[in-house]
């Protein structure tokens, strides 16, 4: 399983999913992960790991010819971009969602001359299906991406659904205990998350606290402290641990996000597991995700979206929505996707025989 897209320091989404589909399919298959820095095992499963090259190298092209020496009876990828050159095993390429079709700006942390492919490469289509067509099978993480592949015939291979999912063992807040009066926010600070607008509805919010999570660059801190709207509180953390993350949640009267573009949407059900309510925009994967626990509200309404927050002052909705939302993360689990992926190397193997 590819693992050189975990991060050295803490999970970003990519990197997460695929430390945690690790984890799941370790206890049912013989997992060899590979990884191209040795720190990035400090945020991985105790599997073993081999070191290889890192995905960003020009060499990735041929990264099978280190892959096939493993002789491997399936690699997964979680992501679409691993080289397939003279490779001699199955193959899972992984596409999360369509966003930088409509949306791109490529991510920030990644360097300069991959950001300038980055934006050519989401110009058409036909360079993702080159891409996925080197697969046997392509996975997704949604009904959502998995229509849109489809609507845009992005590959002729089967697409299989593995989906995202809440880390497990933990335990659901108590509904009878009141929230604070605060907000949390996980997620980036690109353009399409719309964080600009949560910061707008805090003028109809003056007794409530907006807390955003992520890091997030001096420049970008600066453009949004000066949307502050007078008489609102919005802190910015500048990043949190899992821990941190994990205990805010738990006070937090919702976590909210207005992001205009997901592939799933993970910190909903991370809400949602710990009995945590939602108010998201009305989108259709946020749809998916949240189900009928969720608050749903036009992306670009702050008066909305503060009415919405306001329909949780109420002890009685409050408890009732903290109940529905760990109903709804429940229907979500690593197991259901670890079985699905095992399920997908034993139609290959047998395929190959």
């Amino acid at each position: 399983m590819d693992a050189r897209f975990t991060r050295l320091d803490h999970h970003d989404g990519i990197s997460r999913y695929g430390a945690s589909l690790i984890a799941a399919v370790a206890p049912h298959a013989d997992v060899t992960m590979l990884i191209s820095d040795v720190r990035q095992l400090a945020l991985l499963p105790d599997v073993p790991s081999v070191l290889i090259r890192s995905p960003l190298s020009p060499l990735e092209l041929i990264v099978a010819r280190t892959v096939n020496k493993l002789s491997p009876d399936l690699v997964f990828c979680p992501m679409q971009t691993m080289g397939s050159w003279g490779r001699k095993y199955p193959l899972v390429l992984t596409l999360h969602d369509l966003i930088y079709y409509e949306h791109p700006a490529p991510p920030g942390f990644l360097p300069a001359p991959v950001r300038v492919l980055w934006r050519l490469y989401h110009k058409a289509y036909w360079p993702q299906r080159l891409l996925l067509n080197r697969a046997n099978v392509v996975a997704t993480i949604s009904q959502t991406t998995l229509a849109q592949m489809r609507r845009h015939r992005l590959t002729r291979r089967p697409i299989r659904i593995v989906g995202n999912a809440p880390q497990g063992g933990r335990v659901p807040r108590n509904p009878a205990v009141a929230p604070e009066k605060t907000l949390t926010y996980m997620g980036s600070f690109m353009p399409y998350k719309n964080v600009e607008t949560l910061i707008a509805g805090m003028a109809w919010l003056p007794d409530f606290a907006l807390h955003l999570l992520s890091r997030i660059t001096p420049a970008r801190r600066r453009e949004l402290e000066a949307l502050v709207p007078a008489g609102a509180t919005v802190v910015f953390h500048n990043g949190v641990t899992d821990a941190q993350y994990d205990q805010l949640l738990l006070r937090t009267t919702a976590l909210v996000t207005l992001s205009r573009a997901e592939g799933y949407g993970l910190p909903l059900v991370e809400a949602m597991a710990l009995g945590t309510p939602v108010v998201v925009a009305d989108t259709e994967i946020f749809r998916e995700v949240g189900g009928d626990a969720a608050h749903y509200v036009p992306a670009d309404s702050p008066a909305d979206f503060a009415a919405a927050v306001r329909t949780l002052d109420s002890p009685a909705h409050w408890a009732e929505r903290s109940v529905a939302s760990v109903a709804r993360a429940a229907t979500f689990s690593w197991d259901a996707s670890a079985r699905e992926l095992l399920a997908i190397a034993a139609e290959l193997r047998a395929g190959t025989k």
